[in-house]
């Protein structure tokens, strides 16, 4: 049924959950986006606990890879990574944009027709994260950072309704036109839970070794 242990600790908040065929078992969740560090390890250690489940008996561990904060998609990833090599464990990433997507649609209902699902991430400035996905998570426009203006998605918009979520979707009120709408809909580690099973089912794990964050830009540090 796939016992997985899921992390994020991609955008503001973070959480850990263990799931078992889809099933929330155990979640632990926080708010400080700045204590991501600090929350990740005690969070997985009460998670497990409170399930009743040892570390070992995980099928594979899931984590959202990115966009977003660049402090926080290294926390989650090198988390995830020391356990699957400690413990010979499967990795499976998600892309943050798409657990966000998922959880819009969910807030949104079941007659979603046409309408197509446009999660933000704020990227500071007029500048986000975003992808463009159908209600069965087909990828429209895959994910980019996008500055945004007053023709941002105009074409889109002619054509279809765009519902737009996420931090970043604050950016984008001033998008006045009758197909563009919003949703204070917040994804969790539930979300990325349900897609990480797909991702099990399917046996689409990811490379130990190699895998990245997903950042869209480029680290610039000051020397």
């Amino acid at each position: 049924m796939g016992l997985l242990l899921n992390i994020d600790t991609a955008t503001e908040s973070a959480g850990v959950c263990l799931s078992l065929g889809g099933n929330i078992l155990a979640m632990e969740e926080t708010m400080g986006q700045k204590s991501h560090a600090s929350f990740i390890q005690p969070a997985i250690q009460r998670v497990m606990q409170h399930a009743g489940y040892p570390l070992t008996a995980v099928d594979a561990i899931a984590v959202t890879a990115g966009p977003g904060s660049y402090t926080g998609l290294r926390v989650g990833l090198s988390t995830a990574k020391g356990l699957c090599y400690g413990l010979k464990k499967s990795l499976i990433l998600v892309n943050t944009l798409e657990v966000m997507a998922f959880a819009a649609i969910e807030a949104f209902g079941e007659k979603t027709g046409d309408v197509l699902f446009c999660p933000m991430i704020d990227a500071r400035r007029m500048e986000v994260f975003t992808a463009i996905y159908t209600p069965t998570l087909g990828v429209v426009s895959p994910p980019s950072a996008v500055i945004l203006d007053e023709n941002a998605f105009q074409e889109q918009l002619l054509l279809q309704k765009l519902v737009f979520s996420g931090s970043g979707s604050a950016k984008a009120t001033y998008i006045q036109h009758r197909n563009a709408l919003f949703s204070n809909a917040l994804y969790n580690t539930k979300h990325l839970a349900a897609l990480a099973l797909l991702r099990f089912n399917a046996a689409k794990f990811n490379n130990l070794a190699y895998s990245e964050p997903q950042y869209l830009k480029e680290f610039y540090k000051k020397a």
